[in-house]
């Protein structure tokens, strides 16, 4: 069983930065993949990025492509996503997830409990 625990959400202004962490808990981490899902108010959630077990490999929605990066420390057990240049329309809850399967789009296993980002306009 792995728990995934999110934190470094908040109410930033438009064009600010935020990075987001994720501390999983379980010696089984680096052999999943990760992702940062998001939920908008209204919509369905989202996949936003998603890195592959050693962190050589990323993906992103084309909505944050360039303005967020995915990481990970494998050694730490934490996932990252750097937020930058943020837009009202980022203003989401934010999840992650690890999975067992090699697909970036899922399915996943493990869910965080979500973070709240708030972008002010």
């Amino acid at each position: 069983q792995v728990q995934l625990l999110e934190s470094g959400g908040g109410l930033v202004q438009a064009g600010g930065s935020l990075r987001l962490s994720c501390a999983a808990s379980g010696r089984t981490f680096s052999s999943y993949v990760m992702g940062w899902f998001r939920q908008r108010p209204g919509k369905e959630r989202e996949l936003v990025a998603a890195i592959g077990w050693s962190g050589s490999s990323t993906i992103y929605s084309d909505s944050v492509k360039g303005r967020f990066t995915i990481s990970r420390d494998n050694a730490k057990n934490t996932v990252y996503l750097q937020m930058s240049s943020l837009k009202f329309a980022d203003t989401a809850v934010y999840y992650c997830a690890g999975g067992k399967s090699s697909n970036y789009r899922g399915p996943y296993d493990y869910w965080g409990q979500g973070t709240q980002v708030t972008v002010s306009s």
